[in-house]
């Protein structure tokens, strides 16, 4: 299936997409120096969010699609070096709005979740009206 969002993404911050399909994605990101928040290797929070979302959007799969709002679990900490799998599944769609459920795992522990409503405007949010 071709990705037709957020295609220029740096894949080696926000993760690089391992499947697909209609309504779901799966992207895999391997930690690494640049999102080190502390000299103990915690990740910063910020980045396993980028993750998340890049899989919601991906899951839609549409040009314009952006993030409207996100209720989001951080549940256990992530260190340097370790590989995350983001799952997201969209679960309900209503006109130009759906609603993304995403999981990010480390091996099968959950680390963090999270509900996400993506929008997809008709023209590009950046474009005049």
């Amino acid at each position: 299936m071709e990705i037709k969002t957020h295609r220029s993404i740096d894949q080696s911050l926000c993760g690089a997409p391992l499947s697909l399909s209609p309504g779901q994605a799966i992207v895999k990101l391997r930690t690494d120096e640049r999102m080190v928040a502390d000299e103990r290797g915690l990740i910063h929070g910020g980045f396993i969010f980028g993750l998340a979302d890049y899989a919601a959007m991906l899951a839609v799969n549409e040009e314009t699609v952006v993030l409207a709002k996100a209720e989001v679990k951080f549940l256990k900490p992530v260190r340097l070096g370790e590989e995350l799998q983001a799952i997201a599944k969209v679960v309900e769609r209503e006109g130009k709005k759906s609603r993304v459920y995403v999981e990010v795992k480390r091996g099968e522990e959950v680390v963090f979740s999270g509900e996400f409503l993506c929008v997809t405007p008709e023209k590009h949010v950046l474009e005049g009206k």
